[in-house]
């Protein structure tokens, strides 16, 4: 064969074998690409579930660890007493305080402070007979009977347990001070979220964020939720709780000129050296955010005092990662993360509903006549007028950017009706966010 011809065909093989190599190459790496391209989706499907640990998940691990406790299950009505992982006692619970008249029960995990046999209450004038006091204004105690001996009949109580008197008797006995006291609200529901595939979230400017239910702790999604970022006026959801939880709202503050300069505000409603009962001081702190307002509520156990009660409040329904610097959010030290505000947005819902209320510039008219009822507030909750709002609070310093909480009902297909908080950290488009991953969980988990 001519060796030209033989050169020519060599050339020719091996631009064929390359080709063809070149062409196994290309179909191959596409056809991996798409294999990875399955396996993500699958394991998008089938991901682990995400569920926020809640109050009501501090029992299993007392329980686990033996410690022995005091449960006040305000779900089952039953007050229990565990030792070495065990129930030692189970008595009912007669009554608990009502949700609608700022009676509610407060929750957490706490521990015993003091046992007295007969303790004097001055909100409602009676004797409390073994009472056991665990925080705040809130005691374990027998049926209360008024000076005459004549005992107290109602429905619900002020916020106290109470339990009859022959189980009282014996749980007193059986209890010692620092005994841990868990007060669980309410139970987690066994609700199932749609696994669907989900859409792709939008942009969000947030730095963090999470959505989640506050019924049974399901992440729909989140970022970032465990990084610290400072909160600004979101910190005065705690300052009420402590506030309500501590006080008698019907007492009386007297606005002085130190507490506007301390404030750093300018709340024209608030008049020096005039009288206003706490209760009425809600709704500045609330609606307006009123750095005023706050430092007036404050007043009354002290600045430091209410400050330290907040921080240890925190610490009792499982803000582990939160710090609160003052009692207006003005500090930019007063820091947290998004998991730990769901916790705070949690408790005001099951436990101090009314200032949710207070929010959407409801007139709630426990203890009477309020002078903020029909005041024209610029309401600085951004949603107040949206159907599906619970409640919510905004807040801004140039540190924290615009922070939000919110709370949302959602309905499903089958009409059960779900509350989602929405936990917004550091954007410069609350409002934006918030509307953006509002239509994400409802396309995705409700109108699937």
């Amino acid at each position: 064969m001519n060796p030209k011809k033989i050169i020519i065909s060599l050339i020719v093989l091996i631009l064929v074998f390359n080709i063809t190599l070149f062409s196994y190459f290309l179909f191959f790496k596409k056809e991996a690409k798409i294999e990875i391209l399955e396996e993500e989706v699958i394991e998008n499907k089938n991901a682990e579930e995400i569920y926020l640990k809640m109050i009501p998940d501090i029992r299993s691990d007392l329980i686990s660890q033996k410690i022995d406790f005091l449960e006040v299950n305000l779900s089952h009505m039953r007050a229990r007493l565990y030792k070495g992982g065990e129930i030692s006692l189970d008595y009912p619970i007669l009554a608990k305080g009502d949700l609608n008249s700022w009676g509610g029960t407060a929750s957490g995990l706490y521990s015993v402070l003091s046992k007295t046999k007969v303790s004097w209450s001055g909100a409602a004038d009676v004797y409390m007979p073994y009472a056991i006091h665990f925080y705040g204004k809130y005691y374990i105690h027998g049926e209360p009977y008024y000076p005459d001996g004549q005992k107290m009949i109602s429905d619900f109580s002020g916020g106290c347990i109470r339990i009859s008197d022959q189980d009282i008797k014996k749980l007193y006995s059986s209890v010692k001070k620092g005994t841990p006291v868990l007060v669980i609200d309410k139970e987690k529901d066994n609700y199932q979220y749609p696994l669907n595939e989900l859409a792709s979230l939008p942009e969000i400017n947030a730095k963090a964020f999470l959505v989640a239910d506050l019924d049974n702790g399901f992440v729909l999604t989140q970022k970032n939720e465990r990084d610290i970022f400072s909160i600004a006026s979101l910190t005065k959801l705690m300052t009420a709780t402590i506030v309500s939880e501590n006080v008698n709202l019907e007492k009386y503050i007297t606005i002085t000129q130190k507490m506007l300069n301390d404030g750093y505000g300018a709340t024209t409603d608030l008049i020096i050296n005039e009288d206003y009962r706490i209760v009425e001081l809600f709704y500045p702190l609330l609606i307006e955010s009123s750095n005023d307002a706050a430092m007036a509520l404050a007043s009354y156990l002290g600045r430091s005092n209410t400050l330290a009660k907040m921080n240890t409040k925190a610490k009792a329904i499982l803000m582990n990662n939160t710090l609160f610097a003052d009692v207006s959010g003005y500090d930019p030290l007063n820091t947290s993360t998004a998991q730990d505000l769901f916790q705070l947005t949690r408790y005001v819902s099951n436990v101090r509903p009314l200032l949710w209320d207070i929010s959407k510039q409801k007139k709630v008219t426990s203890f009477g006549y309020n002078r903020f009822l029909e005041t024209k507030f610029w309401n600085k909750n951004i949603f107040f007028l949206d159907e599906t709002l619970v409640g919510g609070k905004t807040g801004f310093i140039k540190t924290s950017k615009s922070t939000g909480i919110f709370v949302f009902n959602f309905k499903d297909s089958q009409n059960n009706l779900r509350r989602l908080a929405f936990i917004i950290l550091n954007t410069d488009y609350l409002k934006r966010d918030t509307q953006r991953l509002y239509s994400w969980a409802s396309k995705n988990y409700f109108n699937p």
